[in-house]
C-alpha cells in the first residue's frame, strides 16, 4: 500500500500512516495537542460528530499530528499496528487528555473515535 494513491486529501500512504501513530500517541498524552475553540465541544453536536455524522473529507488536523517528517513504511507500520495492539491498556487510565476539538471525552467515546478516525484514513487509501 506505500504506492497507493489518495481518494482525497494531501496525505500519501506514508504521511497517514505517520498521522495515525502520532494521533494514538496523542490518545495516550505522550503528544500534546493545543486546544481549539470550537461549537463540537458541545453536546449535541459534540456527540453527533463522534458517533454519528460521516468524517468530513479533507478537514485540518491540528498541526502537532502532522508535523512529524515520517519514518520509512515498515517502521511506520510497525508503530501504528504497535499502538492499535495497546490501545486496549488505555481503558484503565483514570486521567485522559483533552481532544483538541471534542474537549473532554469518555473513554467509550475515545474508542469509537480512535476507530473511525482509522477507518477514515484507510478508506481515504482504498483499505
Amino acid at each position: 500500500m506505500p504506492d497507493a494513491k489518495a481518494r482525497w486529501g494531501r496525505m500519501s500512504p506514508l504521511q497517514m500512516l505517520a498521522h495515525l501513530a502520532d494521533w494514538m500517541s496523542m490518545v495516550s498524552g505522550d503528544i500534546a495537542t493545543t486546544p481549539r475553540r470550537a461549537l463540537l465541544r458541545h453536546p449535541p453536536l459534540k456527540q453527533l460528530a463522534i458517533y454519528w455524522l460521516p468524517f468530513p473529507r479533507g478537514i485540518a488536523t491540528s498541526p502537532e499530528l502532522i508535523s512529524r517528517a515520517p519514518s520509512e513504511w515498515s517502521v511506520e507500520r510497525a508503530l501504528v499496528c504497535e499502538r492499535v495492539t495497546s490501545f486496549e491498556k488505555l481503558y484503565s487510565k483514570t486521567e485522559w487528555p483533552e481532544h483538541p476539538v471534542f474537549g473532554r471525552m469518555t473513554p467509550r467515546a475515545w474508542g469509537v473515535f480512535a476507530y473511525r478516525h482509522m477507518d477514515h484514513h484507510l478508506r481515504q487509501f482504498g483499505v
